[in-house]
């Protein structure tokens, strides 16, 4: 049986992908400490800068090996690369983006990536801005 996180308690989960037996919690906290330079330190901090948002998040382990957060659907995956750490946000093209984040996947009329590289310095109050953006367009699609 697999577990989803929800801020505050553990709840099963229907999936297994890949035959995983850890939670998503642990799966996460797996692929950061396999990464203890800076790109796990990185991805624990969206991760923490995610899951701070909103109480409602979910974090849960897609497609082999992939943290998702979701409320009332996708709102980014993330992932660590050789060179970067990656947040992709699911409906993007969607968003607005006022502080010009997304800087990956600029050409799809569907997702929008975020690359962080080792030097940058990202503006935690504008990506809050736009995960709650996130949240309220996924809010919007329910409610239809």
């Amino acid at each position: 049986m697999n577990y989803v996180w929800i801020p505050g308690e553990i709840v099963p989960w229907a999936g297994n992908e890949g035959g995983a037996t850890m939670n998503p919690t642990e799966e996460i906290d797996n692929l950061i400490a396999k990464h203890p330079d800076w790109r796990g330190t990185r991805l624990a901090s969206l991760r923490a800068l995610i899951l701070d948002v909103d109480p409602g998040i979910v974090e849960t382990w897609k497609w082999m090996g992939s943290p998702v957060w979701e409320r009332d659907g996708i709102l980014c995956v993330g992932n660590i690369f050789k060179n970067k750490v990656k947040l992709v946000f699911m409906d993007g093209a969607a968003l607005s983006d006022p502080h010009t984040l997304f800087n990956a996947e600029l050409e799809g009329n569907k997702r929008r990536g975020i690359d962080f590289f080792e030097a940058d310095d990202p503006d935690d109050g504008a990506l809050k801005a736009l995960i709650r953006a996130a949240i309220s367009h996924n809010l919007a699609r329910v409610k239809k």
